[in-house]
């Protein structure tokens, strides 16, 4: 858990620096919104930030840097962090997914897993997961970046408990089994290479089917 606590800080550190892909800008944001203390640490990187800039000897802007400074100006999402009302989800990935909680059309993946996708590429994809409780999503492990942030409930594998507002940071070296808590969990899920089903063959036909 504390490699994934890592992982998350330097996903801040990226967002507000302003690197992060889009949809993953929008998952670590509301993250930011969600967790108070993951609120404070952005504000600690914007301050620290914002002195290194008022140390650099001010030169003149182009048009298109004035454009970007303009947008780094601009006023950001909350960071204070704090309880985000059911079926109300973060500012960011509601203006993102377009909709709440309430009016989510879900299409069933598996049974007990339903899901909304948001957007999808060839090199991402973004989508809105719903399991029930106590749900196991099958094994498996992953080509490439998987970022999951928690918006209802829980889910737990080897790695600890993700509750609202923690992120799963998910890799090439994971390979993991997430079980949903007692009640239903709702994920924001960005993908950023498909995933690699794993484990032993009757288990996974267990964990597709919903038994």
């Amino acid at each position: 858990m504390l490699l994934n606590l890592e992982r998350v800080d330097f996903l801040v550190a990226q967002y507000v620096a302003g690197s992060l892909p889009p949809p993953a800008h929008v998952l670590v944001g509301s993250h930011l919104e969600m967790q108070a203390p993951a609120g404070r640490f952005a504000h600690t990187l914007q301050r620290l930030a914002g002195d290194s800039l008022e140390a650099v000897e001010p030169q003149p802007l182009k048009f298109r840097d004035r454009t970007l400074f303009d947008i780094l100006k601009s006023t950001p999402p909350r960071l204070d962090g704090g309880p985000v009302d059911r079926g109300m989800w973060p500012a960011l990935l509601r203006a993102y997914a377009g909709k709440d909680l309430s009016g989510i059309p879900w299409r069933t993946k598996l049974p007990g897993l339903r899901e909304h996708v948001i957007e999808r590429s060839s090199e991402v994809e973004a989508s809105l997961l719903w399991a029930r409780p106590g749900r196991a999503l099958p094994n498996h492990g992953h080509h490439g970046l998987e970022l999951t942030l928690v918006l209802e409930g829980e889910f737990h594998d080897h790695r600890g408990i993700f509750g609202e507002g923690d992120v799963s940071v998910a890799d090439e070296t994971l390979d993991h089994r997430p079980i949903a808590g007692d009640k239903p969990c709702v994920c924001f899920s960005v993908l950023f290479a498909p995933i690699a089903l794993s484990g032993p063959m009757i288990r996974l036909f267990g964990d597709i089917i919903g038994v």
